[in-house]
C-alpha cells in the first residue's frame, strides 16, 4: 500500500501541535496521507513561520493541514472550531483526536521561609491546579464529546493523551501537572470503557524525558536531562519522532484491540 493514501479522506485533530509532540504528529501522519487541524496558541511572528511549514509539509504530501490559533480550552474557541471544520470535512472521518496540549503552573506547594505575600503569589494555589488539570487532561473529554455529537469520529476511531513519568515520581515545582496526567491516565481508563461503543480507541502514551519547549520549562530540567541519558538502556534521550511513531501506529487497523493502555515509549527508561 502507499503510504501516502493509507489515510486518504481521513483526519487528524490535535490539540498542542505547534511543536514537540504534536508538530512530530503533523509531520508523521501527513506524511501517511492523512489531513490535520492543528489548535495551538502562538504569537503572529511564530505563527507566520509555523503555518509555511505546515504548506511545505501538506505540499510535500498531497495533504491538508489546517492551522487554527486559537484556545482549545476555552468553550467559545472550541465551539468556533466545531462550526468551522465540520462544514469542511466529512462525517465520520476523524481518525484521531491527539490531546498534547502542555500549560500548566509550574510552582512549588511551600517556599520555605518565605513571607506571606511571596506565599500568596508564588506557591500553588487550588485554581492553578484546577486550570492546569482541565488544560492538560478533563479537557480532553470536552473534545470528545464535542466530536461525537457532531458525529465526526471514524468508526473505528482514536484518542490519545500523553502523560510522564512525573505523575508517579517527583518533580520539582511540577505537582500541578503531576496531578494532571494522574488524572488524564484514570480519565482515559474510563473513556477506554464508556467510549468503546462508539468504536473509540482510548489509549496514554507516556514519553521518556524529551526535550520539549514545555519541557524545558520546568525547574531543574538539565538534571532529568543528565539522568534519563545515563538510565536509558540505549543510552539517548526519546525524541519527538519516537512518539509520532507510536501515535501512528495507534492508528493502524493492527492497533484496533489496544483500548485502555499506557504505553511506554522511552526505549525502556522506565525499567531503570
Amino acid at each position: 500500500m502507499n503510504k501516502k493514501l493509507q489515510y486518504s479522506g481521513l483526519w487528524a485533530i490535535i490539540l498542542g501541535g505547534s511543536s514537540g509532540f504534536g508538530y512530530a504528529a503533523v509531520e508523521k501522519l501527513a506524511g501517511h496521507g492523512m489531513n490535520i487541524a492543528v489548535l495551538y496558541r502562538e504569537t503572529s511572528a511564530a505563527e507566520k513561520l509555523l503555518r509555511n511549514k505546515f504548506i511545505k509539509i501538506a505540499d510535500s504530501n498531497s495533504t491538508t493541514i489546517l492551522p487554527y490559533n486559537i484556545n482549545a480550552l476555552d468553550l467559545a474557541g472550541r465551539e468556533s472550531f466545531m462550526q468551522g471544520f465540520s462544514a469542511l470535512a466529512d462525517k465520520h472521518s476523524v481518525k484521531l483526536l491527539l490531546h498534547s496540549i502542555a500549560r500548566g503552573n509550574l510552582k512549588p506547594l511551600v517556599i520555605k521561609g518565605a513571607s506571606v505575600k511571596d506565599e500568596v503569589y508564588n506557591v500553588l494555589s487550588a485554581d492553578d491546579i484546577q486550570l492546569t488539570t482541565y488544560a492538560m487532561s478533563t479537557s480532553m473529554l470536552d473534545w470528545t464529546r464535542s466530536l461525537l455529537k457532531a458525529d465526526l469520529f471514524h468508526p473505528d476511531g482514536r484518542v490519545i493523551g500523553l502523560t510522564s513519568e512525573g505523575a508517579h515520581k517527583y518533580w520539582e515545582s511540577y505537582a500541578a501537572v503531576s496531578i494532571a496526567k494522574a488524572s488524564l491516565e484514570s480519565l482515559a481508563k474510563y473513556m477506554a470503557v464508556e467510549f468503546s461503543p462508539y468504536g473509540l480507541r482510548t489509549n496514554i502514551i507516556q514519553a521518556g524525558i524529551t526535550e520539549t519547549t514545555s519541557f524545558k520549562l520546568i525547574t531543574g530540567s538539565e538534571k532529568l536531562v543528565d539522568l534519563s541519558i545515563k538510565r536509558n538502556p540505549f543510552g539517548r534521550m526519546t525524541k519527538p519522532e519516537d512518539v509520532s511513531d507510536v501515535i501512528y501506529l495507534l492508528c493502524t487497523d493492527e492497533a484496533q484491540w489496544i483500548n485502555g493502555a499506557i504505553i511506554h515509549v522511552d526505549g525502556g527508561e522506565h525499567c531503570m
